[in-house]
């Protein structure tokens, strides 16, 4: 009888921890940018940023823009303060429609993309070649990292999951402790 009981008390507890788990949300999204989603600008802009929601790394080449004709423009070293990653740009193009494509490494590993469409309505100036004298080369600054119990991407957090523990626990040894009384 008693094993019966613990048997029920179990699926009764794996049924709520498993009703009550979120979806998966590992990966951290884009919150902002700069330029935004579907902007006109009338000038280009000499740099880039992107705001994310949760801890990331960055990989070899974060940013590209890429415009009319294919026109790609020089992206500079991006860095990282806290979840925002900056980069200078020097623009080059007609004007029309414009892509940023991004990348990231999200914290549990897994590649992160996504793009931003923009457009200019004058053309970028093209720098003369010796304006251009080095190359770039991404680079990163570390994200801040993340407090212990706590989740900024939407994920159920930690404290809950131990709240739940201990009440499954509890339940379980109210059953066996009740199923001695009874049997006694």
């Amino acid at each position: 009888m008693l094993v019966r009981r613990l048997s029920v008390a179990l699926a009764l507890a794996g049924t709520v921890l498993l009703a009550s788990a979120p979806a998966a949300s590992a990966h951290t999204t884009l919150q902002s940018s700069d330029p935004a989603e579907g902007a006109a600008l009338s000038a280009p802009p000499q740099q880039v940023s992107l705001k994310f929601g949760g801890a990331f790394t960055l990989p070899a080449d974060p940013i590209r823009i890429t415009g009319p004709d294919g026109a790609q423009w020089s992206v500079g070293p991006a860095t990282v303060t806290e979840r925002t990653v900056t980069a200078p740009v020097q623009p080059s193009g007609p004007a029309g429609a414009y892509v940023l494509t991004w990348s990231i490494v999200a914290a549990d590993g897994d590649p992160v993309t996504g793009r931003i469409n923009f457009s200019l309505t004058a053309p970028a100036s093209t720098p003369s070649p010796s304006a251009v004298t080095h190359s770039f080369i991404a680079t990163e600054t570390p994200a801040a990292p993340q407090a212990a119990g706590t989740s900024d991407d939407g994920g159920f957090p930690a404290w809950a999951w131990i709240v739940i523990a201990v009440v499954v626990v509890a339940a379980v040894v109210a059953v066996i402790v009740r199923g001695r009384r009874s049997s006694s």
